[in-house]
């Protein structure tokens, strides 16, 4: 299961000129792995300016959007991401759990419109669903739309003619990351390939819906790995809706617990990179946010986050609560869309 869902600039900052021939539409820049490596190598208040300054031409920069992510089936996956405490392959503790009913998924999404979010994420913990799986997911959809609610699924890889159906039941998004660069993919992930990925991504942008996909950070992955990742997601046609950038939560029993942890300050370049090469998608504050302070967690909306994870769980990680996310946004004078 994956974890936890525009135009660009030059590197120089200035908005690349579009190029035109007669009247074909603007071309929109590719940016080259040396270009984002170039970004991550500028002076630290430099590159925040900069991601600022793109944020405000394209969003209040005092906005930021709240989903909750609720896993509504748990455990048993059969691929191997070397991250993830829901594959079957790892003894992580975690049990495996049946899809969960239809009222207590509605009862949370209830839950979380109460406590101000405006996207309820749903998150299944399979390769890719069966169509008896996806039946009573179209329900889910179908229900929580209509609670007012901006819908969106996590569940694996899709077979010809699922996206339709999750485009005809209401889905606004659909979350599949990407996860790393591909050079570093088959160090994290044997059990597909980043193409398989990349052909769902297809098929749910062919049906209309909205793409959610990012990646994650503290993989163990080089620096030239985690640019080559922002160029990956700003060189899709179109870039994401939503881009999460999400800071691994280590999970005792999983490959990757112990990894090395990224930077701080890296992180936050992550998020600014992606503001920069992705003007107009939304960047997702994602996992980790449990392990960051609130200073770190400022710098990151000031460097263009501009959506985050709300509510005390994240799949099967912790999360900060609500309140401490309601403090927070009072001290920093930002409010939620």
């Amino acid at each position: 299961m994956t974890a936890s869902i525009a135009q660009a600039e030059t590197c120089s900052g200035a908005s690349s000129a579009p190029t035109t021939q007669g009247s074909a539409a603007p071309t929109r820049k590719r940016w080259s792995v040396a270009e984002v490596e170039a970004l991550f190598a500028l002076p630290f208040n430099d590159l925040l300016f900069r991601a600022q300054q793109v944020h405000r031409e394209h969003f209040d920069p005092n906005a930021v959007q709240r989903s909750t992510l609720l896993s509504i089936k748990t455990g048993g996956c059969s691929e191997d991401c070397g991250y993830c405490s829901q594959s079957s392959r790892y003894d992580t503790g975690l049990e495996k759990e049946a899809l969960l009913p239809l009222d207590e998924v509605l009862e949370n999404a209830r839950a979380a419109k109460a406590k101000g979010a405006s996207r309820f994420c749903m998150g299944a913990a399979w390769r890719g669903p069966k169509e008896k799986d996806l039946t009573p997911v179209l329900d889910m959809v179908r229900e929580v739309k209509k609670l007012g609610l901006e819908t969106c699924v996590t569940l694996g890889m899709l077979k010809d003619g699922q996206a339709e159906k999750l485009k005809d039941a209401g889905l606004d998004y659909y979350n599949h990351n990407i996860d790393t660069s591909p050079e570093f993919y088959g160090q994290i992930i044997t059990t597909h390939t980043l193409q398989d990925r990349l052909d769902t991504l297809d098929k749910v942008r062919d049906a209309g819906i909205n793409v959610c996909c990012g990646g994650i950070v503290g993989l163990g992955e080089t620096k030239k790995s985690r640019a080559a990742l922002i160029a990956e997601l700003a060189n899709m046609n179109p870039p994401p809706d939503s881009v999460p950038i999400n800071n691994l939560v280590q999970v005792e029993g999983t490959p990757l617990d112990g990894a090395e942890a990224i930077d701080p300050f890296d992180f936050v370049r992550m998020i600014a990179a992606a503001r920069i090469t992705m003007p107009e998608s939304y960047v997702r504050l994602s996992a980790g946010r449990q392990q960051m302070d609130d200073a770190l967690q400022a710098l990151c909306f000031m460097a263009g986050a501009n959506s985050m994870f709300y509510g005390e769980r994240l799949l099967t990680t912790d999360n900060p609560d609500a309140d401490a996310d309601d403090k927070l946004f009072a001290r920093l004078g930002l409010k939620s869309i």
